[in-house]
């Protein structure tokens, strides 16, 4: 075939098309119709070298174009390397029909790869046509070098264009817009390796004003260290005006080539990272939660023994300090702890819809640190914390009531010592051996006045000895020092009483003797006696000590009072009879001249002293009077204080219940975006926490309930235990349902659902959720996929019930609900793209090796990944392989790493 200036403007402006075949056309440069002679000597340079890139594989090369070609040999074994493929065996004959022959081989099997060759014979080949040679050459640099860069579905020619304008953009001076002049100056070739490897080129140091320095430096740095061999003169294309587009495009695609499997292990490697960091982020939100778990537990762990210690106080102050600790307890250290368990259930449900998100297994904590106990123990932290708090008030009370008894006992003893100071001595008086007849009689009157004061108060050691055996039962502090004084008196009253019986024996024994007695002296100590032990009673009575919670008590002890002023008149009846008996003593020692000598022989008690007495009764009265009316008093304050209490909790505990229902609607009333959603639940939150200073005034108005030792309150069923069980809740609920709307945009994000399809979704699961407590049963849950057109048989049921409701609870969740809805067309990574990933890092082996993932992935991945591998002990594998695969399946739960 002879070769004319037609087939050479047909050969030398082949264009790939979009469908691999190459077609024919007249570019604008070329519209002299001869190879310019600067640009012929160009492409001879840049196509042997490029030839001889591929050559050199095979340990050949060619030292002249159109001269080595042309007995084909050397051109079937470019095809050869540069396609990987086997031809047809070559003629060995040197005659021009082998070589011919030769060539032809090598153009059929061009033409096999869809090419399309005009006017190009072997022929021209064969005689070492130039122009053709290396028109043919241009042809298997396009087919094989050029072809397959496309960037956007581009032509090869635009899409390796583009792909240099994209990768020099950022670069200063660079304007790449063409395959010519654009790459005059150098500046385009430094950018391109610049981009790719930083390292080998300081960009900033370039001038444009030294194109062929520029040039020179890309030249030798590519062919050092990118393996791509010096295809142009440095010289030539700074004195051409305008280079040969086709050698500048065989020189720029060895860059393409060169850089395009970094460009794929960096895409490679960035898929790997965020895979990574997915799982790194969720196992930092493990730990998280397992170091929130595990110090909440030990919390709990530490103050449940502080609340089960109930060895009670000695003494009223110590309970009392008690009662203080437990109410700071409950102000300062516990608020906190409910709120880390609130954060923790968040914490918990929202690592639980990021694994969900991104195709992970579910989370599930260490062994005793489920959600489900730390419920568990907060529940009997709280059980324990309310018997600590009945018992403390109980101790309080017996502590009050034992208070009371000691200084009930220390009054009567004092009266009762007082009242036996010197009768032993008395009693064991000898005096009547040596008495006359009248003082024997008056010895004998006078111990039997005795006697009968010794029976009155016969029931004052009763009471002590009662009140000592009360304080012993309710386990007194100081019940070893209550015994031994009752212990003493006891003692002491049997010798009172054995004395007595022995000077009664005595004085019976001369009785006989005497005979005079003065009945006045002896009827007035009869009454004396009595009508004095009455008004120490009296005097006992109005000192005795009270203690009363209720107004209804302390009227009792008024009416009480009353009833013992009204029997005032009838005793100063008996006083004046009384003082009337000495008056008539004195009348008759006056009448009959008697002298009245000392006192009373029958009795220690004079008028002056019942009169006396008589006046200190008298002026206890007002004082019982005073203090009747202060304790009145302050029981009034008392139920001032519980009103006030109760008027407050009467509006609290109803308010925490209403915000409890309205809490529970938002689940169930579609109104807006998620996003305004959320919005109207943080300002309702911000609106339940304002509310928190009224809880604070009911605590305030509780500790001085507490302080008043009122423990009652009939004008309200709401107790502080109640509203801070209340106010926990409704604090927790709160959160729980915005961690809930926060899980619903994760899950809408995530899915790619629109807000119309999230609300379409929550009208269907409101719809049957038939119990209003935001979730469905098995039933409702069939019925609402029937209704939105799923056709199910018992097996597909059983199989996405498997799906939603995991844990075999009975119910499903809204969160579930939507997870199903959604699952089959989100968008999630996969163990199947990691793995991938992974193999293009690894260069296709099925393992991978320490130093590719360090040269590969940022060093805290790629320890990440060293850490966790398995080795690789398949076949041939060097030591220190690694098992991405099954590293990549255990990422996504689907091994057993």
């Amino acid at each position: 075939m002879t070769y004319t200036i037609e087939t050479h403007v047909q050969y030398s402006s082949l264009m790939m098309t979009t469908t691999g075949e190459y077609m024919t056309q007249e570019d604008d440069w070329e519209r002299d119709l001869l190879l310019d002679p600067a640009w012929e000597k160009q492409q001879r340079k840049t196509f042997t070298a490029w030839c001889n890139s591929h050559l050199r594989k095979a340990g050949t090369q060619i030292e002249n174009i159109e001269e080595d070609f042309r007995n084909g040999l050397k051109l079937m074994l470019l095809l050869e390397v540069i396609s990987g493929e086997r031809l047809p065996k070559p003629d060995k004959g040197k005659m021009r029909f082998h070589k011919i022959a030769n060539v032809n081989k090598a153009l059929d099997f061009i033409s096999s790869k869809g090419v399309k060759l005009i006017s190009i014979g072997a022929e021209e080949i064969v005689d070492g046509n130039v122009k053709m040679t290396l028109g043919m050459i241009w042809t298997i640099i396009l087919r094989f070098a050029i072809q397959d860069i496309s960037v956007e579905e581009t032509s090869a020619k635009e899409g390796l264009l583009l792909w240099c304008q994209r990768k020099t953009a950022p670069y200063r001076n660079v304007n790449v817009q063409n395959f010519h002049i654009s790459w005059k100056d150098g500046l385009a070739l430094c950018a391109l390796i610049h981009r790719h490897r930083p390292d080998l080129i300081d960009y900033s140091k370039l001038r444009k004003d030294d194109p062929v320095g520029n040039l020179n430096t890309a030249f030798e740095v590519a062919e050092k260290y990118l393996d791509i061999p010096k295809m142009l003169d440095a010289d030539d294309i700074v004195n051409t005006p305008k280079p040969d587009e086709k050698a500048i495009m065989t020189y720029v695609s060895c860059f393409y080539h060169a850089f395009a499997g970094a460009e794929q292990a960096e895409t490679a490697a960035n898929r790997i990272c965020k895979v990574l960091a997915v799982n790194q982020e969720n196992e930092k939100l493990m730990e998280e939660y397992e170091k929130l778990a595990s110090e909440l537990l030990e919390w709990i762990r530490r103050t449940i023994p502080w609340l089960e210690n109930r060895v009670a106080e000695q003494t009223m102050h110590a309970m009392q300090q008690k009662l203080e600790d437990f109410r700071d307890y409950r102000r300062v250290h516990k608020p906190p702890k409910v709120q880390e368990k609130c954060q923790l259930e968040i914490n918990f449900n929202t690592l639980q819809t990021k694994l969900r998100l991104s195709n992970r297994p579910a989370f599930m904590p260490s062994e005793g640190k489920m959600v489900s106990d730390i419920a568990n123990a907060w529940k009997g932290l709280e059980q324990v914390e309310k018997g600590y708090e009945e018992w403390l008030l109980t101790e309080i009370r017996r502590l009050e009531r034992l208070d009371h008894l000691a200084e009930k006992f220390k009054q009567k003893s004092t009266l009762h010592e007082s009242w036996t100071t010197g009768k032993e001595e008395l009693l064991s008086q000898k005096d009547y051996e040596s008495a006359s007849l009248m003082e024997i009689r008056a010895l004998m009157r006078k111990h039997e006045a005795f006697e009968s004061d010794l029976a009155a108060h016969q029931d004052r050691v009763e009471q002590i000895a009662a009140i000592a055996q009360e304080l012993n039962e309710l386990d007194y502090y100081d019940a070893a020092t209550i015994n031994a004084r009752c212990q003493g008196i006891c003692d002491q009253w049997d010798n009172l009483g054995t004395l007595t019986q022995k000077r009664r024996e005595s004085l019976e024994r001369v009785e006989k003797l005497w005979e005079t007695i003065d009945q006045l002296y002896l009827e007035f100590a009869k009454r004396a006696a009595p009508f004095n032990n009455w008004m120490d009673g009296a005097m006992e009575d109005l000192q005795d000590m009270f203690i009363v919670h209720s107004i209804e008590e302390i009227q009792s002890l008024i009416t009480a009072h009353d009833q013992f002023k009204a029997t005032i008149p009838e005793a100063d009846k008996e006083r004046m009879a009384i003082m009337g008996i000495h008056n008539e003593i004195l009348k008759i020692a006056q009448t009959y001249g008697i002298k009245v000598v000392g006192e009373n022989p029958y009795t220690v008690l004079s008028p002056q002293d019942i009169s006396n007495k008589w006046e200190a009764v008298k002026q206890l009265v007002p004082m019982r009077d005073q203090m009747l009316q202060e304790e009145v008093a302050r029981q009034q304050s008392n139920e001032r204080l519980r009103r006030q209490f109760a008027a407050q909790a009467n509006i609290i505990g109803p308010w925490i219940q209403i915000k409890m229902e309205e809490i529970s609607h938002v689940s169930i009333d579609i109104v807006g975006s998620l996003e305004e959603q959320m919005s109207n639940l943080k300002t309702y939150e911000q609106n339940i926490i304002n509310y928190k200073s009224n809880i604070d005034t009911l605590e305030g108005d509780h500790q001085l309930s507490q302080e008043s030792l009122i423990f009652d309150n009939k004008h309200t069923n709401y107790t502080m235990e109640h509203v801070h069980v209340g106010w926990e809740q409704l604090l927790t609920t709160i959160a729980r349902t915005i961690n809930e709307i926060e899980n619903q945009i994760l899950t809408r994000d995530a899915k790619g659902i629109s807000q119309e399809q999230l609300n379409e979704f929550r009208a269907s699961f409101n719809h049957f959720d038939r119990k209003r407590n935001g979730m469905m049963d098995p039933d409702d849950f069939r019925a609402c996929l029937i209704s939105m057109g799923y056709d199910l048989g018992e097996v597909e049921f059983a199989r996405i019930m498997t799906l939603v409701d995991p844990n075999n609870t009975g119910v499903v969740t809204f969160q579930a609900f939507i997870d199903f809805m959604t699952r089959e067309t989100a968008e999630t990574d996969t163990a199947e793209q990691v793995t991938a990933s992974f193999k293009i890092l690894a260069s296709d082996k099925a393992y991978i090796t320490v130093e590719e993932l360090r040269r590969e992935l940022p060093p805290e991945q790629a320890e990440y990944c060293i850490i966790r591998m398995t080795k690789y002990n398949v076949g041939d594998a060097p030591p220190g392989a690694l098992d991405y695969i099954s590293f990549s399946s255990a990422l996504y739960g689907e091994s057993d790493l």
